[in-house]
């Protein structure tokens, strides 16, 4: 129930803390664009949607694109649907609705209730620490546990390469603001101005290294994702051969293999 924002007003004011809040997100927002015209991915993404319009075998209406929107947001967003794994799909939840609501709780408080003098209701620093905690969860449960490629690859445990630069950082933020926060309630002066300091460090390398970690695939994976779905819906097969069920558009049809 300790606003840990509101507590440390009386030494930084709360329009500095608004100030860097929306440095990260202008941060966020030039990273994405830098990331996409750097590496292409907007022009590649438009110039296969117009190739799949022009190969598509039937045209899907604004209802239907609707409803497999709708689907994309359940199955592939909110669900996390692309794992098979379910252990792999519950660290990717725990992480992402950790994230989720560690920034959502972190606007609220810096912007709406950033005094001691109007902390605000008690529910929003447990949903803050609550959010923080699940992102530890998820991302020490990956780390430690669940790593691709020291399972397929047989790379050691604590290889690390530029991609792991997101979730390495998010999970730095989450436990430097969980040690933080506590020691400040305390009254751990000197303890919690070093935490503190690493939980600006560790946010700043979260959302100021967009451009080379995978932070801004979470805003074109469900785009990707839904444009996988109308192509499913329309007949476009990008390189793929014609189903079984029917004949290829050239040389003879299909067989079942003989060892079917």
């Amino acid at each position: 129930m300790h606003n840990p924002f509101a507590a440390i007003s009386g030494s930084i004011p709360p329009l500095a803390m608004q100030i860097y809040v929306a440095a990260m997100f202008l941060l966020v927002v030039a990273g994405t664009l830098i990331d996409l015209a750097h590496k292409g991915s907007a022009r590649y993404f438009f110039k296969h949607r117009r190739r799949a319009n022009r190969g598509a075998t039937r045209r899907v209406g604004a209802g239907e694109t609707a409803a497999l929107a709708a689907q994309t947001l359940v199955v592939s967003v909110l669900a996390a649907g692309e794992f098979c794994s379910f252990w792999r799909r519950a660290t990717h939840l725990l992480t992402m609705y950790g994230f989720v609501l560690y920034v959502i709780t972190t606007a609220v408080l810096v912007f709406v209730y950033p005094t001691a003098a109007a902390p605000g209701p008690a529910i929003l620093p447990a949903l803050w620490y609550a959010g923080a905690a699940l992102v530890c969860a998820g991302g020490l449960w990956y780390w430690l546990l669940q790593r691709v490629d020291v399972v397929a690859e047989g790379n050691p445990r604590f290889r690390l390469v530029r991609a792991d630069l997101f979730s390495l950082s998010l999970l730095a933020s989450a436990a430097c603001g969980l040690i933080w926060a506590p020691l400040q309630a305390a009254g751990d002066g000197l303890w919690a101005k070093v935490f503190f300091g690493l939980y600006l460090f560790s946010n700043t390398i979260l959302f100021g290294s967009v451009p080379w970690s995978k932070f801004a695939h979470m805003f074109y994976k469900p785009a990707a994702a839904l444009q996988r779905r109308i192509e499913e819906a329309n007949g476009f097969r990008a390189n793929l051969p014609a189903p079984a069920d029917r004949p290829a558009t050239f040389g003879s049809a299909r067989r079942r293999p003989r060892n079917y």
